[in-house]
C-alpha cells in the first residue's frame, strides 16, 4: 500500500508512486478501442465484468436495496464522490448499517437502464463513461426521471477492482448558457 503524502493522494491499489492526475492522464490517452497490449482480452473481460457489476449495483441502489448494492461495490479507502446535487467532493464512504439504512429509505422503487458511452482501460485502471437512465422515488419526492451522466474510475486491487472515484450530474439534457451561468453562480433564477 502506498502512503499518502501531503499535497498528493495515492491510490492504495497501486504499487508505483503516481499521482491521480498523472494516472488519469495516462489512462485517458489509451482508449480501449485501440489498446494493443498482450492483456487486451483480459482487459476486455475486466471491462465487461465491471459494466455488468455497474448495471447490477446501480439497479440495487435505485431500488433502495443497499445490502445488495454493498455486496457488488468495492469502495477504495480514499474514494472520492462528486454528487449529482453539487457541492464539494466527498472523501471515503460511511458503510455503517445506519448510513446504508438511511440510503435505503432515501432511494426507492427505482428502475434503471445503463448506457455505456465509452470505456478506457490499462492493466490496473478502468474508466467507465455512462448514462444512467433511471426513474425512482428519491428523498420522498414522487417517482420521476433521475437520469445522470456518470464517470466511474476503478483501480485493480489484487484480483478485484475498487471504485476510487465517481462523478455524477443530472445534465443529461442540454441546458442554455444562461441556465449554466445561473447554476455556476449558485443562484435560482428570479421569476
Amino acid at each position: 500500500m502506498t502512503k499518502k503524502t501531503s499535497g498528493q493522494n495515492r491510490w492504495p491499489c497501486r504499487q508505483e508512486k503516481m499521482s491521480r492526475r498523472s494516472m488519469m492522464a495516462a489512462t485517458a490517452a489509451i482508449p480501449l478501442s485501440v489498446q494493443l497490449s498482450a492483456d487486451a482480452a483480459a482487459g476486455n473481460d475486466a471491462i465487461a465484468s465491471l459494466i455488468e457489476r455497474a448495471r447490477q449495483k446501480n439497479a440495487a441502489f435505485m431500488r433502495g436495496d443497499m445490502d445488495r448494492w454493498f455486496e457488488l461495490v468495492r469502495i477504495a479507502p480514499d474514494f472520492t464522490l462528486m454528487q449529482p446535487f453539487g457541492g464539494p467532493a466527498s472523501r471515503g464512504f460511511d458503510a455503517s448499517p445506519k448510513r446504508l439504512a438511511d440510503l435505503s429509505r432515501y432511494f426507492r422503487e427505482g428502475e434503471t437502464h445503463l448506457e455505456v458511452v465509452q470505456a478506457y482501460a490499462s492493466d490496473a485502471l478502468v474508466v467507465l463513461v455512462m448514462m444512467e437512465h433511471q426513474r425512482a422515488e428519491v428523498g420522498g419526492l414522487a417517482a420521476q426521471d433521475w437520469s445522470l451522466r456518470v464517470t466511474e474510475v476503478y483501480c485493480k486491487d489484487g484480483t478485484d477492482w475498487q471504485l476510487v472515484h465517481r462523478h455524477a450530474d443530472p445534465l443529461v439534457r442540454s441546458i442554455t448558457l444562461q441556465q449554466a451561468a445561473i447554476l455556476a453562480r449558485g443562484w435560482l433564477e428570479d421569476k
